[in-house]
């Protein structure tokens, strides 16, 4: 219940933050197959900041809807930074968007490796042209895995927002 209080207060302070800007967000999610959309839309009023959100959960997805290059999963894996970047460059070029996030993983508990364990994230924020790619690795069952992505996809971009909002007067 925390968990949920928290995440709904981010959105808040994302909504308040984009609204203040006049700025849309979307979302690029794999491995939480629609849950930051889910959590960004649970707020009433969600269409005033909220866009769109690309559920991309299989590599052909991520090709169609987004745009990556299905040799750059095949080099670098689907749970990678330059696929996480290639996803959330996919939602911007896709939506007319100032902000948005890309997450992909393994949620497990099936799918990992010695190199990309169960709880492995990358994650990908465009804001205004910036792109930043992270990777995290969660503790937890598959619940916990992508409570703790959906958490950190938001926070992360409301981090990424600039401090003094300008608004688009266009």
């Amino acid at each position: 219940m925390q968990r949920r209080t928290h995440t709904a207060n981010l959105c808040r302070d994302l909504a308040t933050a984009l609204m203040a800007r006049g700025w849309m967000m979307a979302t690029a999610e794999s491995c939480t197959g629609g849950l930051i959309a889910g959590a960004c839309t649970d707020l009433s009023g969600s269409s005033n900041w909220f866009e769109r959100g690309f559920v991309t959960y299989s590599n052909q997805a991520k090709t169609e809807l987004l745009g990556v290059d299905a040799a750059l999963i095949t080099r670098d894996g689907a749970v990678s930074a330059s696929v996480a970047r290639a996803m959330v460059l996919g939602a911007l070029q896709k939506a007319p968007v100032r902000a948005a996030v890309a997450v992909t993983g393994v949620a497990g508990p099936t799918g990992g490796t010695a190199a990309k364990p169960v709880g492995t994230v990358w994650f990908g924020w465009n804001v205004d042209g910036v792109v930043h790619t992270e990777m995290r690795r969660f503790d937890g069952d598959r619940a916990a895995v992508r409570a703790a992505t959906v958490e950190h996809a938001l926070a992360g971009l409301l981090a990424r927002l600039p401090a003094h909002p300008k608004p688009d007067t266009a």
